[in-house]
């Protein structure tokens, strides 16, 4: 049970990670961006109305969530989506819409049965 709470924990962990990541507007275009080819943060920071710092911060929130990696290549880092974390975050989602459609599938069972056994219980 204590391991059982341990995993838990910790894909929870991950879960906040990559959904605080893709709450910005700016994180989710960078994503879009790394996941239909590779850039260079120089690249990513000619896009945004923001400083290169700021946009190499985005970029640092983006890889401790795993949703992008980066590579060395000569002085340059080029940015990679991980299209793992999208099917985690996917996963996570379609965990959540599994417990609201069964909840739901209560309640038209619920509102289904014969109304007079609902009046005697």
């Amino acid at each position: 049970m204590y391991n059982h709470m341990v995993v838990h924990r910790k894909n929870d962990q991950k879960a906040d990670k990559l959904f605080h990541a893709l709450s910005d507007t700016t994180r989710r275009s960078i994503v879009t961006r790394c996941l239909q080819g590779d850039h260079t943060v120089s690249d990513l920071a000619r896009s945004y109305p923001m400083s290169f710092a700021a946009v190499q911060k985005h970029v640092a929130v983006l890889e401790r969530a795993e949703l992008v990696t980066k590579q060395r290549r000569g002085r340059e880092q080029l940015v990679s989506g991980n299209v793992q974390s999208i099917r985690y975050a996917f996963d996570v989602l379609e965990q959540l819409e599994e417990l609201w459609r069964g909840r739901i599938e209560r309640m038209d069972l619920l509102l289904s049965q014969n109304p007079k056994q609902g009046a005697t219980k």
